[in-house]
């Protein structure tokens, strides 16, 4: 897949020799209730003290990520936090603030799998990179702690 990765993003993993995702040959299948029902298990594994603390913020699923003016066309997100972060809100925040938004694109992590197993995992990892940035975790912090 010709596009530009931001930093932070996974690896993409080694291809496999039977012509499946992974090697050029298309997205791994997984339909969107099994890739919903995926991103749903990777919320649950949130720890509840940590869950409870997140706060005013909604979690999507899109297909891909449309690049905005002015960005790379070949931009490949696989996930995408919109919002203020905790460490970044103020009194003022409270008053008629729309939530933060997680997306998770579903086609980018497909074309990066070849099984049911890597999807569930790089859900995992996404879902944990994009509630971190809700908590004001940076990219390179991201990084360090084996997230990014």
């Amino acid at each position: 897949m010709p596009a530009s990765l931001p930093p932070g993003l996974p690896i993409v993993p080694d291809g496999n020799d039977d012509g499946r995702a992974g090697d050029g040959g298309g997205p791994f299948p997984m339909s969107e209730d099994e890739f919903e029902a995926a991103v749903g298990d990777a919320l649950d594994r949130i720890p509840p003290e940590l869950a409870k603390t997140m706060n005013n913020v909604a979690v999507f699923i899109e297909d891909d990520y449309t690049p905005q003016p002015g960005e790379d066309p070949d931009t490949v997100l696989l996930g995408l936090y919109e919002g203020v972060p905790l460490t970044e809100r103020d009194s003022w925040w409270d008053a008629g603030s729309l939530p933060d938004r997680i997306t998770i694109y579903r086609q980018p992590i497909l074309e990066l799998c070849t099984s049911r197993e890597d999807v569930v995992e790089e859900v995992t990892v996404t879902v944990v990179h994009e509630i971190a940035h809700h908590f004001g975790i940076s990219d390179a912090r991201l990084h360090e702690l084996g997230w990014g």
